[in-house]
This record gives structure tokens, sequence and C-alpha cells, in this order.
């Protein structure tokens, strides 16, 4: 076996020999070029001339034959020159060419070591392997160094290059192509010099016209291993669609040949060889031997465990047998095993003992029980054997029952924490800690007949006014509860409000579809003076502008009474209330539209609409004590208007059906609105739209909220009789939540025609509160 392998531009080759049943390699000096085949004489190895400089070094433990026969050759070799090959003799290609052909095109590896100006072609070559692609005429026409070298030196090289060698293309071997994606080249050849890839400058313009002009790009296909473009045969074409197809890559192979059978099916009587049987079959054999003497000894020192024998469990079993009550089932985390079932007793034996037979009236008394309470589920009976004792009738039932009990039943251990009751409500201060507040009842005023549907207290908190169903006004001292002054307006009073400036003596009365302002005529002589020269200063412009309410002036026996104003608004008024200041004051009327609310100034005498469109029933207003703000309470929502912006600023949700009241905080972050559905709603202005908290204090609907002005103190009343006060204190920091505790529940007026306190009003500056009720008294509790 011999075997040549040589570079693509006659690099070194290295040339196993077989001899004397040894290998050896034959490596050509350092100035040679290489044995080539035509330089061979005994089966193809030199007989030729080699260059002057070659050298042959012999390993491997050659024969003698084969060191005779090279040391003979390199002695003609140093004797005699080189003989000059024919023309003919050439195979006329160029080593160029040949990488051209090989399908290597400017590899730039065939330069030499030794010459200087060689080197630096290579070294130009190397640096513009990226340029443009040089074409095989030019390649072909421009022979390199080393073939000019070659030709000099008179002797051509590879004169004849023999197929059956390796593709010298890719000398790279079975290395993944993949390290090689970001270099130029794809390997490296036996010198060690780069094989670079071929040039592809294509883009896809220049592949779809490839696709369009080339018939046969179909079935060309790119070879990984050496980057060139490769076209398939007509025989591969065929193979690649006959797998696609689930097909034998073989056209011959037939899949659906008759099956040959060796051994005949018919019955005989000789075996298929009559050989008589080896020697060697009856000795035993050595190689076993010793196998299981390695296999007895490797059990004897524990490596081989030898299998275990199977325990035959039966085919039915307990399924709760083997339970471990403290096992945890990765089911049931908190798992409880099922219940035994009790032994039996002595009432179960088919001969108990005498005192275990129930007598006659037992076994009606127990027959005439309900199954529940039963003590036994059956009766005791005595057999004389046990062959005596008939099937148990309830047998089937009673085992179905334990099944049932078994399979369905879950069986889970609840962990029931232990909650004191005191842990879970919140702790709130005590309420003497938070004195002082209204804790019983100090006063009565007695004097109307009928239900006192309002009240409102003076500024200086020395006079109560309020206002009966029976038609009149009554204006009370506080201090002794005597009736000062009542004033008949002829009809029913709806709301009442004392002007808040304490310079200003005026109180307004909303009765049926007017407001009456009233000068009391009450406290210091100089306030009642200067409010009918306020009132009297005013001059009329000369052209009045359209209002929707009209100003009229009191007559002599009116002012007699007290009433100044009279401002008529054609609709049922249902609400009168001041402004801070003194000077405007806003009312609700019991009609649909826009017009429902309107807001008076007192120093001009005018009336203004402030709103275009209706939201709803409008309930109650209020004022903001600081800032600009008018707030109007309908059905369902709380809506905060800027009176200087004229615009909604908030929409607040009580979730109540029906809002009946509101109060403003006096700082005015915070309101309440009380409901006819007995619930009594905190808001936070700054906090949300929703609610803060909902109190539900009362049993029946609320009529009346209020706030005092110095003390942190808010109080409801309601049908129920009751007034409840609590205490609401507002922090200055606002990360801090008010603190709502009720404190007090004040009771004293009776229920009639199913209603109870109709309206509550705080002292301004006391802790006392005023109540009206439908009993036709007003209460004040201190």
């Amino acid at each position: 076996m011999r075997e040549v392998k040589r570079s693509f531009q006659g690099q070194a080759a290295v040339l196993p020999v077989e001899a004397d049943g040894q290998w050896g390699r034959l490596h050509p000096g350092a100035g040679g070029r290489g044995l080539r085949p035509e330089d061979c004489g005994l089966g193809g190895w030199p007989h030729r001339a080699l260059g002057q400089q070659g050298a042959c070094w012999v390993a491997g433990g050659l024969g003698v034959w084969l060191s005779s026969l090279l040391c003979s050759l390199q002695s003609s070799l140093a004797g005699a020159p080189a003989p000059s090959l024919q023309e003919g003799s050439d195979s006329g290609l160029s080593e160029s060419e040949e990488s051209v052909f090989s399908g290597l095109e400017d590899s730039g590896s065939d330069s030499s070591e030794d010459d200087p100006a060689e080197e630096e072609e290579e070294v130009s070559s190397d640096e513009g392997h990226g340029g443009p692609e040089k074409t095989a005429g030019q390649q072909a026409a421009t022979p390199s160094p080393s073939t000019e070298v070659a030709r000099a030196q008179g002797c051509e090289e590879y004169a004849v290059d023999s197929s059956d060698e390796e593709d010298i293309r890719n000398t790279v071997g079975n290395v993944p192509l993949e390290w090689y994606d970001n270099f130029p080249h794809v390997g490296y050849d036996l010198d060690g010099r780069r094989i670079y890839k071929p040039l592809r400058t294509r883009d896809e313009l220049d592949q779809f016209l490839d696709k369009m002009d080339n018939p046969d790009y179909w079935r060309t296909v790119q070879d990984r291993m050496t980057g060139h473009d490769v076209r398939l045969t007509d025989e591969q074409v065929a193979l690649v669609r006959r797998l696609q197809r689930g097909q034998f890559g073989d056209v011959s192979f037939d899949p659906y040949e008759p099956a040959v059978d060796f051994f005949s099916g018919d019955l005989m009587i000789h075996p298929v060889t009559n050989r008589p049987a080896d020697k060697r079959s009856f000795i035993p054999s050595l190689v076993e031997k010793e196998k299981v003497s390695r296999m007895v000894h490797a059990i004897k020192m524990g490596w081989i465990q030898p299998r275990r024998p199977r325990e035959h469990s039966p085919s039915f079993y307990d399924l709760w047998a083997q339970e471990d009550p403290d096992a945890v089932l990765g089911r049931h985390k908190m798992h409880v095993p099922a219940p035994k079932l009790a032994l039996p007793g002595h009432a179960e034996s088919y001969n108990p003992p005498p005192e275990y037979l129930p007598s006659e009236e037992e076994r009606l008394a127990w027959e005439q029980q309900e199954p529940g309470e039963r003590k036994l589920n059956f009766l005791p009976r005595k057999f004389p054997s046990l062959r005596a004792v008939p099937a148990y009738g309830r047998f089937i039932q009673e085992r179905f029952e334990r099944c049932l009990d078994l399979y369905l039943c879950p069986r889970q251990r609840k962990m029931r924490v232990n909650v004191d009751p005191e842990d879970l409500i919140p702790k709130l201060p005590q309420p003497r800690d938070l004195q002082p507040f209204p804790t019983c009842q100090a006063l009565v005023y007695k004097g109307h007949s009928d239900l006192i549907r309002c009240l409102s207290v003076s500024p200086e908190g020395q006079w109560l006014a309020s206002g009966s169903d029976d038609g009149s006004v009554r204006l009370w001292e506080v201090a002794t509860a005597r009736c000062m002054r009542t004033v008949p307006v002829g009809g029913v009073v709806r709301s009442i409000a004392w002007n808040p400036h304490p310079t200003i003596c005026l109180v307004a009365v909303a009765v049926e579809d007017s407001v009456l302002l009233l000068n009391p005529a009450l406290g210091d002589r100089l306030a009642v003076g200067g409010t009918d020269q306020l009132l009297s200063a005013f001059v009329a412009p000369e052209e009045p502008a359209e209002q929707p309410a009209r100003w009229l002036e009191a007559s002599e026996e009116e002012r007699r009474e007290g009433l100044r104003l009279r401002i008529c608004h054609g609709k049922p008024v249902t609400q009168v209330i001041w402004h801070g200041r003194g000077d405007y004051m806003a009312v609700v009327l019991a009609a649909a539209g826009h017009t429902q609310v309107l807001i008076h100034q007192l120093s001009r005498r005018r009336s203004q609409s402030p709103f275009r469109r209706s939201h709803g029933q409008v309930q109650r207003v209020a004022f903001h004590p600081v800032r600009p703000f008018l707030l109007v309470a309908s059905q369902r929502s709380v809506r905060v208007y800027h009176l200087l912006r004229q615009e909604l600023t908030k929409k607040l949700r009580p979730n109540c059906k029906w809002v009946s009241s509101l109060a403003v905080h006096p700082a005015g972050d915070n309101i309440i609105c009380g409901s006819y559905d007995s619930k009594l709603v905190w808001f936070d202005l700054d906090l949300s739209c929703e609610p803060y908290r909902v109190l539900r204090h009362h049993r029946k609907a609320l009529r009346a909220v209020a706030f005092h002005t110095r003390y942190p103190l808010f109080a409801s009343g309601s049908d129920d009789g009751s007034v409840i006060v609590c205490h609401g204190m507002v922090y200055n920091d606002l990360l801090q939540n008010p603190l709502l505790v009720p404190v007090k529940v004040l009771r004293g007026h009776t229920l009639t025609r199913d209603l109870g306190v109709l309206d509550v009003a705080f002292h301004p500056t006391q802790p006392w509160i005023f109540s009206s009720g439908a009993d036709g008294t007003v209460r004040l509790f201190t």
C-alpha cells in the first residue's frame, strides 16, 4: 500500500511507505519540491533525477533494498546535472493555472519562503484578497514566481496530475466551518498558508437575474466545505426527489421482492445439519469459569447485589391499614386519617351474657325510638350455635355507607384561630378623654304648637330663632329659655338662618315662595340701628335689570313686626343660607330646571342664577368657609363649584339613595352628608371623591347634620328621636387621617307622626347643641 499526498501548488509531500512490516515517511529536504509520481520506479517511486538540493530522510525501519536505491539516486544526483524536460512532457499548466482549475481563485498561497521578492508579493496578495477577482485568463497569463524559478532550474513540477489524489481544493479536514465565518479564509494548507474563500459580491438583484437567466439555478447548491456552487446531475436530482417522496435511494432496490425461506415448513426426521458435535462442547469452558469466579468474587466483596425476591402482595388490601397518622399527604396539607370502626362488644356476640339481652319493655322502647336516638342500632339476640346465626340484613347497607364515608367525605384539619373579639375593635380613645361635649339635657324651649322644622343661633350665641309649621317665628333667649318675641309669617317656615356677621342683625326666613328679612331688634342697639340704616341707604338704579326674583319693601305695619324686606321667587323655597361675610345668601327652590339655586346680594339687592342647566333635584347648598366654592347636594351626588372660575371642581359620590342634609367643616377640607337611608357620610376633599367613612349609627332617616365652629364635634339628628354627637378631629398633618369617635347619644324628643329630630345646631362658642323636633319643642343639651 502506497499513498502520495501533495499540496495543490507544489508544496511539501508526505510519503508513507511500507517496508519489512513497518511504516515510515519520506520527507523532501528543505529546498526540495517533493517526490512526483513520474519520478517513481518501483510501484511509482522515484527513478528519475530529483532536484539538485533534494534529499531524503528514511525512518521507520525501511528495507535494505530501498536504502541502497535511494543512496544510488542521491549519488547520481550529486554527480550529474538534472536533464532538461522535453516540451511535450509538460502538462502545459502553470501553478497559477492549476489553482484556477482547482477552484481556488487568487488564493495567494503560491509564494516561496526563500525569495524576498516573493515574500513582498505574498504580502500584497494577502492584503488585496478582498479586492476584485482575477479572471482565469489573467491568472493563466501571469505565471507565479515559483513557476519561473522552477522553469529556470530546468524542471517542470506536476507534469502529470493523477485523478486518484484527493481533492486539493479543501485540505482543512473535518473542521467546523463556522469557526471561519468572520474570516476571509476557510483553513490552512500543509505549509500553514491560508486558503481563502471565493469572493462573493453578488447582491439580491444579481441573484434574481441569475435565477431568471440560468436554467440550472434550481439544481445548483453551495458546497459548505469549499464555498463553491455545485450543479447537481440528473442522477442526484432524481435521488433527492425519491428521498423527498419517502422512497429508497437505490432505484434497483425492490422492497417487495419475495422472501427466501431458508428452512422448509415440512416436518423432517433429521436435522438440517447432521454434523456430529464438537469435542469442545463436552469440555467445560475456561473463559466461562473465569467469568463466574470474577462474579462470585464481586458478590463476596459486595460489588454486585443479588436481586431480592419480589414480595407477592394480595390482590385486595385495606386502603388505610398502613396509614400513618403523623404523615402529611401531598394532596391534603392538613390530612386527618379515617376513623377506625369500633371493635365489637359483648352485645354483638351470637351468645351474649344474659345481662346484655333486652327485656320485652326495653325492646318495645327501642322500637319506638328514633334511629338517631338509639344507643345501639341493633337488638342483641342469643343463638344456640354459630351455625344458627342468620345473615345480617343491613350488612351490605352498612358496608356501602362506610365506603361512602371513606371515599366521599373530606377529612381535613381546620386550624381555627382563637381571636379575641376585643382585638377586632379598633383602639379608640375613651370618651372621657375627648371632653368637652354635650352630655345631658339642660333646657326645653316650649311655645310652638306644631312641629319645628328649623332653628338658628345668633353669632354671639345669646339668641335663638326657630321656625314652625304653626306659621310663626319665635326668638328665644338661650340662657333662660324665655321667648323674647313671636313674629307671625302666615305660612310654614321651611328654613331660617341668622346673619353670621356680628354687626348685622338680620334673620332670613323661608316662607312658602318668599324669603323674609327680619330685624329682631335684640341685643346691641347700635347693631340694630346700623342694620336699618344699611337697608335704607340703598338707592334703586334708574334702569332696573331683569332678575329671577323681586325685592319688595315692607309696609309700615310689617315694619312694626320686624319685617324689612321681602324677596319673592314665584316658587316654593326649601332652604336659605348666608355666606360667611353676611352680604350674600343662597336660596334653594323646589322646582325643576336650572333656576333651582339662586344667589342674592343684600347690599345691591340683586339676584342671579349661577347655573345654566340642572343636574337633578337639588336638596341642600352650602358656602365654603374659606374658598369661593359653592357645594350643591343633589339626591345622589355632591358637586363643588368654583364661583370665580365658574367651573365644576369636584364631584363627590356619597353612595346613598337620597341625600337629606349637608354641612361643611370650619376648615373647609371635610364635609358630612346625611341621607334618608340612615347613613352619615364623611368626605375628605383632599383624599378622594369616595367617602372616607360611612357611619350607620341611626336606625331611621337622618334629617340634619352640623359641625361645631370651634370644637372638634359634629352631630346628626334622626327620625328615631336621638341626636348622636361624635368627636371629629381633623389634624393639620395631611398624612394623618381624621379621628372619628362617637361619644354621646342624646335622647329627649318624642316621636310624632313618625318624625323625630328635624334640625340640630351647635352653639357658636360653647360645646352645646340645640335640637328641634316634631313634638314642638327645642331642647338644649350641655
